[in-house]
């Protein structure tokens, strides 16, 4: 079976968040890090483009989250958590995270991508022209970069995918090179 089978299995072929039964894909909840059943929703496009694009966000839509925050699945708590705290200023919804529990590790999953977080406290990675980078983002090695601890140099021109950010250092990306994952500082980057 393969993985939207086990999500609608999972989900009783409903989308995880809002419970709408039209439209339904698979969310990989990011960081991408573990995808697959355990970091992946069942979610309508409804709520998908709202969560992508949090400037078409329609409040109302995300009442839903009073039953859908109670999931055993930490995949739909972390989106929950991620979707309350965007709305905080509501009112509504600082009570559902007020009684809202989860596991620190899964807090942390949760607080990965800043949500919640005020704009002005908010660590931002910007790339040797100044151009924001975002966890999932493509980027290119301006330089050659000698990796520490290892013998190994990273060409210039070197494609990196699927960069990861490091969320206390606004100078710190991760990345794999030639399979080894790698810590590159921004100002040798440019988002492609």
């Amino acid at each position: 079976m393969g993985l939207l089978e086990d999500l609608q299995n999972r989900s009783g072929n409903v989308c995880e968040l809002c419970g709408a039964a039209d439209n339904l894909k698979i969310y990989e909840v990011p960081p991408v890090s573990t995808g697959g059943f355990d970091g992946s929703v069942l979610a309508c496009t409804t709520c998908t483009d709202q969560i992508e694009n949090p400037d078409t966000t329609d409040s109302n839509h995300w009442r839903c989250l009073n039953d859908s925050m109670w999931s055993e699945h930490d995949a739909v708590k972390v989106v929950a958590w991620r979707m309350l705290s965007r709305l905080k200023s509501e009112g509504w919804p600082q009570d559902l995270l007020d009684m809202m529990y989860l596991e620190p590790e899964t807090l942390e999953w949760a607080k990965a991508t800043g949500e919640g977080v005020a704009e002005s406290d908010k660590i931002i990675h910007r790339d040797a022209n100044g151009a924001i980078l975002e966890n999932g983002d493509s980027v290119v090695l301006i330089k050659d970069l000698k990796v520490k601890g290892s013998s190994m140099v990273a060409k210039q021109g070197t494609a990196v995918r699927r960069i990861s950010l490091d969320h206390e250092n606004a100078e710190y990306i991760e990345g794999k090179v030639d399979g080894q994952q790698i810590v590159i500082i921004t100002k040798y980057v440019k988002k492609v």
